[in-house]
């Protein structure tokens, strides 16, 4: 019987070690699915990475051979490269007009910084000229409590024993009222201690966000800038010509026979060197804002972007004040990506 059970007793033992086996490569077999199908996935991914890079290198080779059937062309060499140079200029106004609103911006955030601390650090300084007079008070109550205390005392000592023993009870609520005062002022004392420290710990507020307000008149000194160097390059209509080789491919435009090619590439210098040395001064852009914002009309109260429409007039202001005007609607139009650096 001992053998029997001994011999059944094996037997369940292999069974159920035949099942766990089972059961790790059951789920073995689960997880191997599972990282099959996220291979197969990866795959997938992979070739449409590959597809759509072969689509990039397949435009960037026809875009080539483009420009260089261009260069090949005694017609057209020329206009490529006025093309290039006016495509270079442009890239460099989106940069000029993108480091402008980003200083602008950040001298707006620092002013409002500047003065969101100086109303903290007043109110601050406020409060702990506060506790410390409150401080003050208590510790000159304190003072005089102590000296009464000591008076109080030194009258007891003085007195003589029949008198003591007729007043010892009366002065004796006497001293412990002024010595629970003494302790409640010095718990008063403890806790503006507490407060006070506080406030001296107390952590600076952090930068907040511009008002509308602040991004409107960022805004329109952005198109006040624009706008200055649009008339800069408004000759030969180099503004516009620059604008239009940021939209348009190579080939797409013509600029005339080489004479007319050497002209604009000429021109295209003389400015270039002449705005190098200008200065735009600030009485001059903050003149033409100031229009901007007489005739600028915002959709809602929330909108710091002004209508296109409204904004479209350029001021050509000289130094005398006389403000003639042109309607080239620079916002509408995106010159250099103005929509971009605009805040909102």
């Amino acid at each position: 019987m001992t053998s029997l059970t001994a011999i059944f007793g094996s037997s369940q033992e292999q069974d159920a070690e035949d099942s766990e086996k089972l059961l790790e490569l059951y789920w073995n077999r689960a997880e191997l699915k599972k990282e099959f199908a996220n291979l197969r996935d990866e795959t997938f991914r992979l070739k449409d990475d590959i597809k759509t890079q072969q689509g990039h290198t397949a435009r960037a080779q026809q875009k080539l051979e483009h420009i260089e059937n261009l260069l090949l062309d005694p017609d057209w060499v020329h206009n490529v490269v006025v093309f290039y140079q006016l495509r270079a200029m442009n890239n460099h106004f989106i940069g000029m007009l993108a480091r402008f609103s980003e200083q602008l911006k950040q001298q707006r955030e620092k002013r409002q910084h500047s003065r969101l601390l100086d109303e903290w650090n007043d109110k601050r300084r406020g409060e702990v000229k506060s506790k410390e007079d409150k401080i003050g008070e208590i510790r000159m109550q304190m003072q005089k409590l102590e000296e009464q205390l000591q008076a109080e005392r030194h009258g007891f000592s003085m007195m003589s024993a029949f008198m003591r023993f007729f007043r010892k009870r009366s002065i004796a609520c006497r001293l412990d009222r002024i010595v629970a005062d003494i302790s409640e002022a010095g718990r008063q004392e403890s806790i503006l201690q507490t407060e006070l420290t506080e406030i001296n710990f107390r952590e600076a507020p952090d930068t907040q966000g511009l008002d509308v307000a602040s991004k409107r008149s960022i805004n329109l000194l952005i198109l006040s800038f624009a706008q200055q160097m649009y008339l800069h390059f408004q000759d030969d209509n180099l503004a516009a010509l620059t604008k239009e080789s940021g939209d348009k491919s190579v080939g797409a435009v013509s600029y005339g026979s080489k004479s007319d090619c050497d002209y604009l590439l000429s021109s295209i210098n003389e400015r270039r060197n002449s705005m190098e040395q200008a200065s735009f001064f600030a009485d001059l852009l903050q003149n033409r804002a100031k229009r901007l914002s007489e005739a600028a009309v915002f959709r809602s109260d929330d909108d710091a972007v002004p209508d296109s429409s409204s904004v479209s007039t350029v001021y050509d202001i000289d130094a005398n004040d006389v403000v003639p005007r042109k309607d080239v609607n620079l916002l509408g139009e995106n010159y250099w990506e103005i929509a971009k650096v605009l805040s909102r």
